[in-house]
C-alpha cells in the first residue's frame, strides 16, 4: 500500500484511540504495521500501536466501533477521503458498512445477509463448510447481521457451527431468526418448546431477535397468547428482542395495543413493492419502530444482468425467489415497464459508479423506518459482499429520486392488487 496518512477519521472513535487519530503504514512483506497518533502530534515519533494490517485489508487485533462491526484501514481511509499515492490499489481499500440499532441497543447492519437460499430451490446444494467460510468473510468485511428462520434448511445449525469455528466473529455478529408455526392453541409449553428448539439448533442460550409469523388473523387470541409467552421469555432472558414478520399494519398495531413490546416487522419492500410507504412505514415512524426490508433486489431481477433483456426464458426463472418476484413484477406493471425501470436505474448507477443492484438496495435503506435491507446469499457458491459494500459509497440525490418516480408512477398500486404488507401470504376475504 505504500505510505498512507489518515487524519480526522471520526469513524474510528473507540474510547481507546485518540479523538482525531492518524494512521501510518509501512509495507513490509505483505503486511502493514500501523501506528496511531493525534494529528496535533504530526512530525513526532509515536510508539507502535501493535496494530497490523494484513494483505486482505484486515486489522489485527480487531478494532470495534459502537456498532460492533470490525473496522478496517480501508474503511478509515475512505472516511478520511484519503488520496492514494501512485501505484497504490484502490481495490485494496474496503468501505465501512453502515450499522444502525433496533430498539436502541441491538446492532443491525444496513445490508443484512439473507439465508433463505439455504432452504433449497435456489440453484445449488448448500455446503456447510463453504457456507461457514462465506459467513466468516462477510463478518470480516462488516456484514455482521444475518436473517434466518426455522424453515430455512440448515441455516440455524450453520450459525452454531460458525460459532464453534469462529467464536470471536460470532460474538461480533447478530442472528435474527423466525418462528412460523401453524395456527392452533398456544399454551406456554408449545411456545417454549419452539423457542428452546431455536436455541438448541443455534447453539446459544439467548436469541438476538425472534421474528414471529402468523398465518391466520381470524385466530387473533391464539397469536396474542403466543406473543405473550414470548414476551415473558424476553424478560427471562431466552429472547433478546421480539419482532414480527409479514404482519399487516392493523394487526401490528393490535398486537402492540395488547401490550406486546414489538421492535420491528419484516416485510417485502422494494422499488417494485412500495406498499409499506402507505401505512406500515408511517405507523413505524410515528411509534419509533423499525422495518426490515426483503425482496429489495427482486431475487436478482433488479440487476445489470437483465437490463435490455426483452424476453425471459425458463432459465431466467430458475430459483424459488425468482419465481416469486417475477410474479410480483407482473402484478406491479409487467416486464416492459420493468425494463424502463432498469434503464433508469442503470443511468443512476453509471452516474455514481455503482450497479443497478446497488441503486435498488440504496433506495430501500433510505426509506422511512428501514433498519436494513436483506440481500439473499447463496453462501459458499456466490459472493457479492464487495459489490454490496458499494451501497455505502453514495446517496440518491433529488434527480435520482425523480427519475425513479417517473417510472414507478406508471405502475399498478399493489395495495389495491395484493393488499397490505403480508397479505400475499393470506387469503383475502
Amino acid at each position: 500500500l505504500g505510505l498512507i496518512g489518515l487524519a480526522g477519521v471520526d469513524a474510528f472513535a473507540p474510547g481507546s484511540l485518540p479523538a482525531s487519530p492518524a494512521a501510518r503504514s509501512a509495507s513490509r512483506g505483505g503486511i502493514c504495521h500501523l501506528s496511531m497518533q493525534d494529528s496535533s502530534d504530526a512530525g513526532r515519533a509515536s510508539p507502535p500501536s501493535g496494530l497490523v494490517l494484513d494483505n486482505t485489508g484486515r486489522i489485527s487485533p480487531p478494532v470495534a466501533n459502537e456498532g460492533r462491526r470490525l473496522m478496517t484501514l480501508g474503511g478509515a481511509a475512505l472516511a478520511a477521503g484519503v488520496v492514494l499515492p501512485g501505484g497504490a490499489s484502490a481495490e485494496a481499500l474496503k468501505t465501512p458498512v453502515d450499522v444502525g440499532k433496533i430498539d436502541q441497543d441491538l446492532p443491525c447492519t444496513k445490508v443484512l445477509t439473507g439465508m433463505w437460499q439455504l432452504s433449497g430451490g435456489h440453484g445449488y446444494k448448500p455446503d456447510k463448510k463453504k457456507a461457514i467460510e462465506a459467513m466468516r468473510e462477510s463478518v470480516e468485511k462488516g456484514f455482521t447481521t444475518f436473517d434466518l428462520a426455522d424453515h430455512y434448511g440448515d441455516a440455524e445449525p450453520i450459525t452454531s457451527l460458525f460459532r464453534g469455528k469462529y467464536p470471536e466473529l460470532w460474538k461480533e455478529s447478530q442472528f435474527y431468526t423466525k418462528w412460523v408455526p401453524m395456527p392452533g392453541p398456544m399454551p406456554r409449553e408449545v411456545v417454549e418448546r419452539a423457542v428452546d428448539r431455536r436455541l438448541k439448533r443455534m447453539g446459544t442460550d439467548r436469541l438476538d431477535m425472534l421474528q414471529f409469523h402468523w398465518w391466520d388473523y381470524e385466530s387473533k387470541d391464539q397469536y396474542l397468547e403466543a406473543m405473550g409467552h414470548m414476551q415473558d421469555m424476553v424478560r427471562e432472558g431466552k429472547i433478546g428482542k421480539l419482532a414480527l414478520t409479514n404482519f399487516d399494519t392493523a394487526n401490528y398495531k393490535a398486537s402492540r395495543d395488547a401490550g406486546i413490546n414489538l421492535v420491528s416487522n419484516q416485510v417485502q419492500f422494494s422499488l417494485i413493492d412500495q406498499r409499506p410507504l402507505q401505512k406500515m412505514a408511517p405507523y413505524c415512524v410515528e411509534n419509533d419502530l423499525k422495518l426490515l426490508a426483503y425482496g429489495t433486489v427482486c431475487g436478482g431481477f433488479l440487476s445489470d444482468s437483465y437490463v435490455g433483456k426483452k424476453k425471459l426464458t425458463r432459465k431466467d426463472v430458475d430459483t424459488a425467489s425468482k419465481g416469486k418476484y417475477y410474479n410480483m413484477i407482473e402484478m406491479w406493471g409487467g416486464w416492459p415497464l420493468f425494463q424502463d425501470l432498469l434503464a433508469s436505474l442503470k443511468t443512476i448507477g453509471d452516474k455514481h459508479g455503482v450497479s443497478v443492484t446497488n441503486v435498488a438496495t440504496r433506495w430501500a435503506i433510505e426509506q422511512p423506518a428501514v433498519a436494513g435491507a436483506i440481500v439473499g446469499s447463496r453462501l459458499g457458491l456466490t459472493d457479492h459482499t464487495d459489490s454490496n459494500l458499494k451501497v455505502f459509497t453514495f446517496q440518491l440525490d433529488d434527480e435520482d429520486k425523480a427519475l425513479i418516480a417517473s417510472v414507478t408512477a406508471k405502475s399498478n398500486d399493489l395495495m389495491k392488487v395484493v393488499g397490505d404488507c403480508g397479505d400475499e401470504y393470506r387469503r383475502r376475504g
